[in-house]
């Protein structure tokens, strides 16, 4: 009997260590290693341990025919527009999200999708196939083409796609996957790398469409070591919590496609439901009677979406005054606060201040700046905003609104909901097209925007 031995191993990047580390030296993350226990060492692959082959001849560039390249559509538009189109096929592609939070109801939907373009083969390791099946009848899913199976075998999945041939393959999930020829325990980093680099050379190899499903930890990251999301072809991942009723699904990485666009979905019983309109949805419980509401306009992708932005000031009962920020980036939030105490003298050094952009949206871009320093002043002074003016633009250090793209587009999607006043920056004017009938407002500074806004 082999004495086992242990080794550490870094749960962010794979690197190995004789003992235990409190930051990983390779990719500087803290309390990352966790201890795995082996008998044999872990050695590189040779190509008798290769389960699949992927290899090919070399070719000139201009012999190489793309007629075979045309991405499935699934005719989920939501779904369809986020990924660029259409799932590609022999593409890899990794779907994560928090637990509960819709992503073995979504990949049936897109298995009933995918199912008029071929064999699609579902493999579960977390629920056996009456509870799949119970799923997909509450789905309404009774094709023909999609077969399950239960299984976590590397090793019998690949016997299995041998025996069916699908087009589509969907596996659920990745960490519960494992390679017969490793002893680490499923979900481990080694067996994470090995299992997911196998089903790379089954999609390249096959010009099978691969989907994995992965879990995601408590910090929000995809469980597993990091290399996972250099090796698949898209990234996806469910960015909010499983309590809002509204899912909204992002892409942080896609080799065929745009990483701008969101797909938003609500969960009913029926399963996941596209949302045609959303700002209508974002804005349908806004407060208009409230000091520091205020509506922006921000882009995801080629999609404007009207979003409410909500501020609170209150006087601080600590010494240090607190400053929280949800759906948006913190370190934006303090550098608007401290342009307002310097550029506009208000005196915020003692107020707590809480900014929330409603529905749970997530915003990275930086076009909603003046709207959020509006509302913080406010409501730090207590006046109301217009409920029929939405505002966009970036604010500078010096208290300056720079240009944004896109003006049109946002201007005609706030004329659509009823919007008649805008503000926006001055050096948007020169090359603006837009022809509506909202009253825009062009400013140069945080100071005309907050004047314009009290008068």
């Amino acid at each position: 009997m082999k004495k086992q031995k242990t080794k550490f191993l870094c749960q962010q990047c794979g690197y190995e260590s004789a003992k235990w580390l409190g930051r990983c030296s390779s990719c500087g993350t803290w309390n990352s290693f966790s201890e795995e226990k082996f008998s044999t060492p872990l050695k590189l692959r040779s190509p008798s341990r290769q389960l699949t082959g992927f290899s090919s001849q070399v070719l000139r560039l201009n012999e190489i025919s793309v007629k075979d390249f045309v991405s499935y559509k699934t005719k989920i538009k939501e779904f369809d527009t986020m990924i660029g189109g259409g799932v590609v096929p022999g593409s890899l592609i990794l779907l994560g999200g928090a637990p509960g939070i819709g992503k073995s109801t979504l990949i049936l939907h897109i298995s009933d999708a995918l199912s008029e373009q071929g064999t699609v083969l579902y493999i579960s390791g977390e629920e056996s196939l009456s509870q799949v099946k119970a799923r997909a009848e509450r789905l309404n899913i009774k094709k023909d083409n999609i077969f399950l199976a239960s299984e976590t075998n590397l090793q019998n999945i690949i016997d299995a796609v041998d025996k069916i041939d699908p087009k589509i393959l969907v596996i659920d999930s990745i960490q519960t996957t494992y390679h017969p020829e490793l002893t680490s325990a499923p979900g481990t980093v080694a067996q994470v790398r090995e299992t997911a680099a196998e089903f790379l050379r089954i999609a390249k190899s096959k010009n099978i469409t691969v989907f994995l499903l992965g879990h995601i930890t408590k910090e929000g990251d995809l469980a597993g070591p990091r290399v996972l999301e250099h090796i698949v072809d898209t990234v996806l991942y469910f960015e909010n919590e499983r309590q809002h009723a509204y899912r909204i699904l992002r892409a942080y990485k896609n080799r065929f496609g745009p990483t701008s666009e969101i797909g938003i979905f609500e969960m009913n019983s029926s399963g996941l439901s596209e949302v045609s309109n959303p700002s209508l949805i974002f804005l349908g419980e806004r407060a208009v009677n409230a000091a520091g509401n205020i509506v922006t306009v921000s882009m995801e992708g080629t999609r404007p979406l009207l979003l409410e932005v909500q501020a609170l000031s209150t006087r601080t009962a600590f010494g240090i005054p607190r400053r929280m920020v949800s759906g948006y980036d913190i370190n934006r939030i303090i550098i608007l606060i401290a342009v307002l105490e310097k550029r506009l003298n208000l005196s915020l050094g003692m107020q707590d201040i809480f900014v929330n952009i409603a529905g749970g949206v997530k915003v990275k871009e930086t076009s909603i700046d003046l709207a959020a320093a509006c509302a913080i002043v406010s409501a730090n002074l207590g006046f109301l905003c217009p409920k029929d003016i939405v505002i966009f633009g970036e604010v500078g250090l010096a208290g300056e609104v720079r240009s944004v793209a896109l003006v049109a587009e946002r201007l005609t999607e706030a004329e659509k909901l009823g919007f008649r006043k805008a503000i926006i920056p001055k050096s948007n004017l020169k090359k603006l097209s837009y022809k509506g009938k909202i009253d825009v407002f062009a400013t140069e500074t945080l100071d005309t925007a907050i004047k314009f806004l009290r008068n």
